[in-house]
């Protein structure tokens, strides 16, 4: 057997105490979130209970949770379904050469280097200008899709820059059209991949809270009302707040993970 050397092991601790560097909050915040009904923000635990996990969806002293997080769940879900549409189209048009796209390229990214801040004031602006109203749908949407669509631009860019256009041409020869060519050859072949943006953007959209700051309106998505809660809920209730919503990602990913690994196994087959 190989012996371990010294640096080895000094790596091994460095990379544990990462771990708990980045995970031991979250860890904090599950246990803290099992307190019973005398429970407090700290340690030690005040016996042992899910009485905090059925208080997230009672009415709260100042505001609730329940309709930020419909709210969030709706908009996440609107935006991951578009930024699949556009990047898809986005996609297809980038796999010709035409006029202008390395200037429409860099501007479709460069929502990634402004910051979140100035895009959410930027926004605010335009729709003060256009004498719009902004809320928590309508200029939220256009926050959140100028943080998801590049994400979802650069994946599709990749996918289609390793896609085989022998499949295509195959099917024109056959006698498919352009319409049918993409729904019954390349749809089934990018689908795997669009699940991923999905839950990628729906990710971003859900826990995004900077572009969303300046331009929610009156009604706040979960994570500005969570924000908003943090200075008048001094309660358990925040951290079984977070012990849900991190089981709801958990979940998410996984129903995103079985349904790819579904379609893979019927690709094969």
């Amino acid at each position: 057997m190989q012996k371990r050397s010294l640096t080895f092991y000094l790596l091994a601790a460095f990379f544990g105490l990462f771990v708990l560097f980045l995970y031991g909050p979250m860890l904090g915040i599950f246990i803290l979130s099992l307190q019973g009904p005398e429970g407090g923000l700290t340690f030690p635990m005040k016996g042992f209970s899910f009485y905090w996990l059925g208080q997230v969806f009672q009415e709260q002293r100042v505001g609730n949770f329940v309709e930020p997080f419909l709210r969030s769940l709706f908009l996440g879900l609107v935006i991951a379904f578009l930024s699949i549409v556009v990047s898809v189209l986005a996609g297809l048009a980038f796999r010709s050469r035409f006029r202008g796209a390395n200037a429409v390229f860099y501007l479709t990214i460069s929502s990634l280097i402004v910051p979140s801040v100035l895009i959410s004031l930027g926004i605010g602006i335009v729709f003060q200008v256009l004498d719009l109203s902004t809320d928590w749908f309508s200029s939220g949407l256009g926050a959140h899709l100028t943080w998801t669509v590049p994400f979802a631009f650069l994946i599709m860019l990749g996918i289609f820059n390793r896609f085989d256009p022998a499949y295509e041409e195959a099917a024109k020869d056959l006698g498919a059209s352009d319409v049918k060519t993409f729904w019954e050859i390349i749809f089934p072949l990018i689908l795997p991949s669009l699940f991923g943006i999905f839950i990628l953007g729906f990710t971003l959209s859900y826990d995004e809270f900077t572009r969303t700051s300046l331009i929610s309106g009156q009604d706040n998505t979960l994570p500005l009302e969570i924000f908003g809660m943090t200075t008048n809920v001094t309660s358990p209730a925040l951290y079984a707040l977070g012990t849900l919503t991190t089981l709801f990602s958990f979940t998410m990913i996984g129903i995103a993970i079985f349904a790819y690994g579904r379609m893979a196994r019927r690709q094969q087959e």
